[in-house]
């Protein structure tokens, strides 16, 4: 194992896998290692040379040996929900990089995650203090909601319909897309001067009228756009755009991109094109 080896724990996931892919446009795949708990389901990773070695968040033991010899590492946090397993199985894995002597440690946070200590930010808060309290090196990357949330392939729908419903009151989101994040993520896994710093991420601002008026302009279709708020977990989201909670903009996501961050209308060309 080369000596400046990167690690990407949960790899086997949607950002993970977009991780791994952007590293290797940037370092040979013998530098990555993809640690997931089923190994299975990489094995086109392993085709392309990477290595890809057995880790699972609830075991950290194991996950200490996956990341021997590992000098960079980006620590995806976990899909669980519930705030306390969640703190405790980054806290396990964070002690396993620590045991196994990585030297450095991104850790894919939340916004607002740094001044926050509940609701949302509960698990990403304790976790960036656990990095600080075991002295690792670290960067927090905390991003927003992805884009992909809103802006994907079901969208035909409303085109078909000729409305889209929100229930934002037209304020703005400030969410980026999986792949800009990603991109982020692999520029600070292999660039040099992050050490010590916090990158809170945003893309830019949008709102579900201009979402509705690009729908009309990509498809040539007219797309009306009706207050209405959804139920269910989207319902919960469209209520923080409403309060304006996902308003905040910074420009560290096109700084570590180097580029603007994805617009929406490439968004949505994208999502309709999927």
């Amino acid at each position: 194992m080369p000596a400046d080896s990167i690690a990407v724990t949960g790899a086997s996931g949607a950002l993970g896998r977009l991780v791994v892919r952007r590293l290797l446009d940037l370092v040979p795949a013998g530098r990555i290692v993809a640690v997931v708990r089923d190994p299975a389901r990489v094995a086109d990773l392993a085709e392309r040379g990477v290595t890809v070695r057995r880790g699972d968040y609830d075991e950290p033991a194991g996950l200490a040996e996956a990341l021997a010899g590992v000098d960079r590492l980006l620590l995806i946090s976990s899909p669980e929900l519930d705030a306390g397993r969640r703190t405790a199985q980054h806290r396990g894995a964070i002690e396993a990089a620590s045991k196994a002597g990585v030297g450095a440690v991104a850790y894919t946070s939340f916004l607002g995650a740094d001044a926050e200590a509940g609701g949302l930010t509960e698990a990403h808060h304790a976790t960036e203090l656990a990095i600080r309290e075991l002295g690792l090196p670290y960067t927090m990357l905390r991003n927003p909601f992805y884009t992909d949330a809103f802006v994907h392939p079901g969208l035909r729908t409303a085109v078909a319909a000729g409305e889209l419903t929100s229930g934002t009151g037209g304020r703005g989101l400030n969410t980026a897309t999986r792949l800009d994040l990603a991109e982020a993520a692999a520029a600070v896994l292999t660039g040099d001067g992050h050490d010590g710093r916090g990158y809170d991420l945003t893309g830019p601002l949008w709102t579900f009228p201009e979402l509705a008026a690009v729908l009309s302009e990509v498809s040539g279709r007219p797309v009306a756009h009706r207050e209405e708020p959804p139920a269910g977990p989207m319902g919960f989201l469209h209520g923080l755009a409403r309060a304006g909670v996902l308003q905040r903009q910074t420009h560290d996501l096109a700084r570590l991109l180097g580029r603007p961050a994805t617009r929406l209308r490439d968004a949505v060309e994208a999502a309709l094109a999927g």
